[in-house]
């Protein structure tokens, strides 16, 4: 069994030594491909789940471009399950045009701990995503609003039709107060899900405990407590790939990105 920490805050962070870097310069990516793809059964069973073929192409392909299309060409690739495959078939990042490094986790380390293995890289604001995952947002303009708002963290935010499903969000304006799970639908405090992205300045990588650590449900409800969590909405398309139903039906439910691609400079 898995041990769990619990992440304690001591005292209110101070909000002007938030790392202050000028506006449209997010230059890093960390991408987690290190799930095990348990509820896809067969599917995965010698493969990994990043590594499922969605349109003819791997799945991981989607949010390695979605980083090249915003300039940001610096990415690491969090690995574990199947990461040898991985490693075998992106390299350096060179065919796609970027630049791919890999953190190979000793054991399964949650989505903080894969944060704390990456914290000599990760010495500027970054993105962090889900490889499973399809996402059409606006990095640029979610990278403003997480300057704007001197947050530590802001989480890609889209909406669903029954939040009964998924675990939703209660705002304040873009800021997020806390997180309702599966909530009744008439209960349900916003429709807005987390879709799994997110901008996180390196403050919260010192945050982050040993062992086992889940950003979503240990580090994210204490920087709302503390009033540094923002919610940014998008309106682009976001397709979950998580279930074999889900991954079929995201193979006609994917209509690419829609937002022009930045030109990398080598």
């Amino acid at each position: 069994m898995k041990e769990t920490k619990t992440l304690i805050i001591e005292k209110p962070i101070n909000e002007n030594r938030i790392m202050e870097t000028p506006i449209g310069e997010l230059n890093k990516a960390l991408i987690l491909a290190g799930g095990f793809g348990t509820r896809m059964n067969e599917l995965t069973k010698d493969t990994p789940k990043p590594m499922l073929l969605l349109q003819g192409k791997p799945i991981l392909d989607y949010s390695i471009e979605l980083c090249k299309r915003h300039g940001i060409k610096d990415i690491s690739l969090s690995i574990f399950h199947f990461g040898d495959k991985i490693r075998s078939h992106y390299s350096s990042g060179e065919f796609h045009g970027v630049n791919i490094s890999y953190v190979e986790e000793p054991q399964a380390s949650g989505t903080a701990g894969a944060l704390k293995l990456h914290k000599d890289w990760l010495t500027e604001p970054f993105m962090m995503c889900n490889a499973d995952e399809l996402k059409d947002i606006n990095l640029k303009a979610m990278f403003r609003q997480h300057i704007k708002t001197k947050a530590l963290a802001t989480v890609a935010l889209t909406r669903v039709e029954d939040p009964s499903k998924y675990g939703v969000v209660a705002l304040d304006g873009n800021r997020i107060l806390r997180f309702v799970e599966k909530p009744k639908k008439e209960d349900a405090p916003s429709n807005l899900i987390n879709a799994g992205l997110y901008i996180i300045d390196p403050k919260v990588v010192e945050m982050v405990p040993d062992g086992y650590c889940m950003v979503e449900k240990d580090i994210f409800p204490k920087l709302a407590e503390q009033g540094l969590l923002y919610g940014f909405e998008y309106k682009g398309q976001w397709v979950d790939t998580g279930t074999p139903s889900a991954y079929e039906a995201a193979e006609t439910l994917w209509k690419g990105f829609s937002y022009p691609s930045v030109q990398l400079i080598p």
